[in-house]
This record gives C-alpha cells, sequence and structure tokens, in this order.
C-alpha cells in the first residue's frame, strides 16, 4: 500500500513538474564536421568557454572534450547541460591518435578546424574571441576541417 503510494505520488510529481530538456536553463550544443579527408584514426572536439584558451595544441584548457570516430566521412558530436554563455568548439583530426596537434614546419599535418573559421593562415590564427558565439539556445554548427 504504502509503495503504491509512492509511486502515485511520484507520477503526480512528474506530471506538475515536467522536465523536458533545456526547461532547468541548460542546453545542447552539437557539432557537425564532414569533410574529412580519410576515416583514419579519430577526432577530438574540443569546447572552451575562456578567453585565452586556444589554441591548445595539448588539448588541456578544454572545458568539455569528446572522441569519436568518423563515420562515411562524417561526425556528430552533442555537448548537453551548458549554460548560457561564450564558447568555442575546435576539432582535431587525429589521424595517428596520439592525443596531439602534429606540426610540420609552420602548419599541422593533420586537418584542424575551429568555430566561425573558414581558413586558418599565419595572420588568421585561432583565437577564443574570433572563435567565440554565444549560446542562448539548443544549437548545431558546421566546423569545417582545414588540411594544409
Amino acid at each position: 500500500m504504502k509503495i503504491t503510494f509512492v509511486i502515485i505520488l511520484f507520477h503526480s510529481f512528474l506530471f506538475i513538474c515536467p522536465s523536458s530538456y533545456g526547461q532547468d536553463g541548460t542546453f545542447k550544443l552539437t557539432v557537425v564536421v564532414e569533410n574529412f579527408r580519410s576515416s583514419k584514426g579519430a577526432v577530438m572536439v574540443a569546447l572552451y568557454n575562456k578567453e585565452g584558451s586556444i589554441p591548445d595544441e595539448h588539448f588541456k584548457r578544454y572545458f568539455k572534450i569528446e572522441k569519436a570516430e568518423i563515420i562515411n566521412n562524417k561526425l556528430t558530436v552533442t555537448f548537453y547541460n551548458l549554460s548560457k554563455g561564450s564558447y568555442a568548439v575546435s576539432v582535431l583530426h587525429d589521424e595517428n591518435k596520439n592525443g596531439k596537434v602534429d606540426k610540420g614546419m609552420i602548419f599541422p599535418k593533420e586537418g584542424i578546424g575551429f568555430s566561425n573559421y573558414q581558413s586558418i593562415n599565419v595572420t588568421n590564427r585561432p583565437k577564443f574571441k574570433k572563435a567565440s558565439f554565444e549560446l542562448k539556445q539548443d544549437e548545431i554548427i558546421k566546423i569545417k576541417v582545414i588540411y594544409f
């Protein structure tokens, strides 16, 4: 009898206070990447929330990070429970799976990408200020992977 009452009380609470995603003041960010040169290796998708956090060649200053495999030349990663605020995303196509950006003389040997960047060069280096965007609702962003 007591168990039945507790179950009814619990379901009544759920009905009165529905808990659909986003009502708690948090949001989700979905990152889509489609232009990989191969399916070799893995992809690191890092989320940043502080000025000065990117570039981050050794992936030590991120807020959240996901590692995923490329499937059919595409990758989708979703970050959940994010507060309203400024964020930036970086992507590394880590072809040799060593967890860092491998460099040639100046530029990376593996593919990299950042939110709000279509190209990277000596005068257009990644910075949080340019890569950042305001998250105020659930968002889907596309990142272009750049190979040198």
